[in-house]
């Protein structure tokens, strides 16, 4: 399937703030992060899908990575959090995932698509000052990006 153009945030705006359930059983608020690290949103169509849990795994696998750049990652998607807790603990998932069940992030973000009322496959970057500094949607929902794009991103705002 291939999806149209999004209007993510434009790099060096403030990102839109935000307050989502996550799977470690507390909210998280983007703007708690100001001052304190990098915050990379993964935002993901639907947990148990083939690329997006090799995608959520990747990031467990490269966690020490990005503590290394003093960034967070978060895994954004539309599925409800008991679901999210499920494939977090199926797959041994060591990041934390965000429910955005009723999608009002995706589309403050533009990853929102209408049609399928579930996310693209889109990445924000956001620094320590709460400001947008790189994103990137995939053209495909079958693709997504390499960490080490992520993290070469990441090393630029030091």
């Amino acid at each position: 399937m291939t999806v149209t153009a999004t209007s993510l945030p434009a790099v060096g705006e403030v990102a839109p703030d935000f307050t989502l359930e996550s799977t470690a059983d507390e909210d998280v608020a983007l703007a708690s992060f100001r001052g304190e690290s990098n915050v990379v949103l993964a935002f993901f169509p639907l947990a148990f899908t083939t690329v997006c849990t090799a995608q959520m795994c990747s990031f467990t696998d490269d966690f020490s990575l990005f503590r290394s750049v003093n960034a967070k990652v978060f895994g954004i998607s539309v599925d409800s959090l008991p679901t999210l807790k499920e494939f977090k603990s199926k797959h041994d998932i060591g990041i934390d995932l965000l429910s955005d069940f009723k999608r009002d992030i995706c589309r403050a973000y533009g990853t929102l698509m209408e049609d399928t009322y579930f996310s693209r496959r889109a990445y924000v970057i956001v620094d320590r000052q709460g400001v947008v500094r790189w994103t990137f949607v995939e053209a495909e929902l079958g693709d997504r990006r390499d960490n080490a794009e992520l993290l070469d991103q990441l090393r630029s705002l030091a």
